[in-house]
């Protein structure tokens, strides 16, 4: 890696954890989950996050108009799938039964399932994308011989995969500390938030 690839790669890093740190449904999943489940289903939700942050990253490095046209014409069913998706986690969340312990997740299929979830809900926002494009544009722009596009997509994944490690690590350092009484009350207030998150992305559309 030359000092060039080694500046975009740690740009690219910098910018993953700035658009996977702002509190929206996913990091509200997350935080939920390790706080209910433990670290490896927590840290499962955020990685699935990161991979779709990977994914819009690099249609945005190798400028793939032809996508990005196609997901700003998908706007409105990728919004309300999305919605509707919100929407079915919060209902499940509501009503999930909040053991005496938190048992933490160690089952592998659940885990996938938990990172492909959020994989595809984070897919289900194109407005994401537009930060990608804008950001990605800026770095590109001014350079004479650009590195790799492939150094900002590994630096998009490895920023936002570290800061879900971070965060989800901090929580679940704490987890314990949380009756079920408590538990419950995060629960229901996580439901409420994500059922909030919902419609207001189905008023955007209005």
């Amino acid at each position: 890696m030359d000092f060039a690839s080694l500046t975009l790669f740690l740009q690219a890093a910098i910018i993953g954890v700035l658009i996977a740190a702002p509190v929206g449904p996913i990091g509200l999943l997350t935080m939920q989950r390790t706080l209910e489940r433990g670290l490896a289903a927590g840290l499962a939700t955020g990685l699935g996050a990161a991979a779709a942050d990977a994914v819009y990253g690099a249609i945005g490095a190798f400028s793939m108009r032809w996508l990005i046209d196609l997901l700003a014409s998908a706007k409105t069913p990728l919004a309300l799938g999305g919605g509707a998706l919100l929407l079915v986690l919060a209902w499940r969340t509501w009503h999930a039964p909040v053991a005496h312990t938190a048992a933490p997740a160690r089952d592998a299929r659940g885990l996938l399932g938990l990172a492909s979830g959020t994989f595809a809900l984070t897919l289900a926002n194109p407005a994401t994308i537009v930060s990608f494009i804008a950001v990605f544009g800026s770095l590109g722009g001014g350079q004479q011989a650009m590195p790799s596009p492939l150094w900002m997509v590994a630096g998009v994944l490895a920023g936002s995969a570290a800061w879900w490690l971070l965060l989800t690590g901090a929580i679940a350092y704490q987890r314990r500390r949380f009756t079920p009484t408590w538990r419950q009350r995060i629960n229901q207030a996580s439901a409420l938030l994500l059922g909030g998150f919902a419609l207001w992305q189905w008023v955007q559309l209005v």
